[in-house]
């Protein structure tokens, strides 16, 4: 009579455990088995066969869902993992084509800025040679104008002196 209580009982057990899913029945074979009565002199003990079954079922029946529920989230993780992949390759890539052009804008900026230093020594060598042609254009016109100056200033030293010499005195005209 005690077995059919405890199997009774047991269901009874079994069923509320059922909602735990594999752990909760897990952690009813357990329990069956530290409740169970210790045969003497013994490390064995009597289960009831029926409970233990029962829970047996019970995981088996449990497992094909949760192994369902785990491969989905597997599944989950590796499209999520896959996704993430992808999204940093796009990301790396548009790092790559960015790095790319700046590297471009900068070749471009220090051709642009080579070129203006051409530009600019060669507008200062072409001001120099100006400067130095108008220099030179100059040094020959004031020389040239010294040249005249030095004529008039002879002939005005000739006039004046020709003009001293009708105003001195005591001579007759």
């Amino acid at each position: 009579m005690t077995e059919q209580a405890g199997s009774q009982r047991g269901a009874h057990e079994v069923d509320e455990e059922r909602t735990g899913g594999v752990a909760g029945v897990l952690d009813a074979i357990e329990q069956a088995v530290v409740a169970a009565r210790a045969m003497p002199m013994s490390s064995s003990v009597l289960v009831n066969r029926a409970e233990i079954l029962e829970l047996v079922d019970q995981v088996r029946d449990a497992l094909p869902a949760q192994l369902q529920r785990a491969d989905a989230v597997l599944a989950d993780a590796d499209a999520a993992r896959a996704a993430a992949h992808a999204e940093a390759e796009a990301l790396l890539a548009r790092a790559r084509a960015r790095a790319a052009e700046l590297v471009e804008q900068e070749a471009v900026v220090a051709e642009a800025q080579a070129r203006a230093a051409r530009i600019v020594a060669d507008a200062e060598e072409t001001a120099d040679g100006l400067r130095r042609d108008a220099d030179d254009y100059c040094d020959r016109r004031l020389a040239d104008f010294e040249i005249d100056l030095g004529k008039v200033l002879s002939q005005v030293q000739a006039g004046r002196a020709k003009l001293a010499g009708r105003l001195q005195p005591g001579e007759s005209a």
